[in-house]
C-alpha cells in the first residue's frame, strides 16, 4: 500500500519536455539565475496553472497523457485538478495527501513518514522553481535555445530508489519554472509542462477544501 502512495506522489509532480542543445553555464551565470529563480520563488504568493501530463513507460508504446489545472497557494497549499480523460484530483493539505480518484477518496498522513515529507516539500519547491538545496542534490546547470536547465540528483538513498534525477526548465525572460522532468531508475519518465500560468492571482479557500 505505501509503495503505491510513493507512485501517486511521483505521478502528480513531474514532466518531460524536448531536449534542446545544452551548454553549461559558467559560476557567475549560475549564481545569477540561483538568485532570480530565488527571487521570483519567494515573492509568488499563488500559481494558477493548465498542464499537460506525460507518463512514458518501456513497456508501453505511447505515452500516457492527461490534462488538468494546478492551484497552489503559500506557504504549502497544492492541488493537482486532472480533467482529461479522467476527473482525479490530489491536495497536499496540512501534512495530509487528499486522492480522490473516479469518486474513491483517499487520504494519506504525510507528516508521519520521512521520504513523504520530503516528496510533498519537492512538490512545492519545484512548482515555484526553489530546489537550490545543495545537501540534497548534486546540481548541474545549463543554457538551452529557449532558457535554462538545471538537474537535480537527489543524495538520499532511499529518494533515488524512485528518482533518479530531476530536471527543471525555466524561461529565458521571466526564469519561471516552465516544465518538470523526473527520470526513475529504471528510465521511465513522467511530465507535466505548464501553461497559461498565472502568478498571485488571489485564490479562494474553497479551492482546496477536501
Amino acid at each position: 500500500m505505501r509503495f503505491k502512495y510513493y507512485h501517486i506522489l511521483l505521478l502528480y509532480i513531474f514532466s518531460l519536455s524536448s531536449m534542446n542543445a545544452q551548454v553549461e553555464l559558467s559560476i557567475n551565470e549560475q549564481k545569477n539565475l540561483k538568485t532570480k529563480v530565488i527571487n521570483k520563488a519567494n515573492s509568488t504568493q499563488s500559481i494558477l496553472s493548465d498542464f499537460t501530463q506525460e507518463k512514458h513507460l518501456s513497456i508501453m508504446d505511447n505515452a500516457i497523457v492527461s490534462e488538468g489545472k494546478l492551484a497552489f497557494k503559500s506557504p504549502n497549499l497544492v492541488k493537482w485538478e486532472y480533467t482529461e480523460p479522467y476527473k482525479n484530483t490530489a491536495l497536499f493539505k496540512s501534512d495530509k495527501l487528499y486522492v480522490t480518484n473516479e469518486g474513491k477518496k483517499e487520504t494519506l498522513n504525510l507528516k508521519s513518514n520521512k521520504l513523504f515529507k520530503s516528496l510533498n516539500s519537492l512538490i512545492v519547491n519545484s512548482i515555484k522553481g526553489d530546489m537550490f538545496d545543495d545537501e540534497q542534490f548534486d546540481i548541474s546547470y545549463f543554457k538551452t535555445e529557449t532558457g535554462y536547465q538545471v538537474e537535480f540528483i537527489p543524495k538520499e538513498k532511499k529518494l533515488r530508489r524512485f528518482i533518479a534525477k530531476f530536471e527543471l526548465k525555466f524561461s529565458k525572460i521571466s526564469t519561471e519554472v516552465e516544465e518538470i522532468k523526473l527520470i526513475e531508475p529504471n528510465d521511465d519518465f513522467t511530465l507535466i509542462i505548464f501553461k497559461n500560468k498565472q502568478l498571485n492571482t488571489k485564490i479562494s479557500d474553497d479551492t482546496f477544501k477536501h
